[in-house]
């Protein structure tokens, strides 16, 4: 069974609109050692959440991990790596972080709890919720 996860990005920087239309993406500049061990454990096939953060604050589309991690090549220094995912569908309705906040079967998602990661796991029930939430199936 694949696992779950979400990735934030600020939409004037890169926007699922942008991120459908490459059709692909090498997720790198990752520089925080959490997030980066997220992206270590990602496997192929793996659903992820995409978020924009800052502006807009929501859950806009489901993407898959098409490559495990490998060296980040923007790396100047350090042990960093990158995933790279495909677009599978955007969320019929995007869902924002205050909602989120608001439904009490979220209360222990990280994208709460753990606010300035932006790589994070989501539990299969998370996922599900967020789902509902985005009236959007799979």
């Amino acid at each position: 069974m694949p696992s779950h996860w979400l990735v934030k990005s600020e939409p004037f920087k890169y926007s699922w609109d942008t991120f459908k239309a490459d059709k692909k993406a090498i997720w790198d500049g990752v520089r925080n050692f959490e997030a980066r061990n997220n992206l270590r454990a990602m496997k192929k096939g793996d659903l992820v959440f995409f978020y924009h953060s800052n502006e807009g604050k929501e859950i806009v589309g489901i993407a898959s991990v098409s490559k495990e991690a490998y060296a980040d090549p923007t790396a100047t220094e350090g042990d960093w790596s990158v995933v790279e995912i495909t677009p599978k569908k955007a969320l019929s309705e995007p869902v924002t972080l205050a909602t989120v906040k608001a439904n009490k079967k979220l209360v222990d998602f990280a994208l709460v709890r753990k606010s300035r990661i932006s790589v994070i796991p989501v539990t299969p029930a998370e996922f599900a919720r967020v789902l509902e939430l985005g009236k959007t199936k799979l």
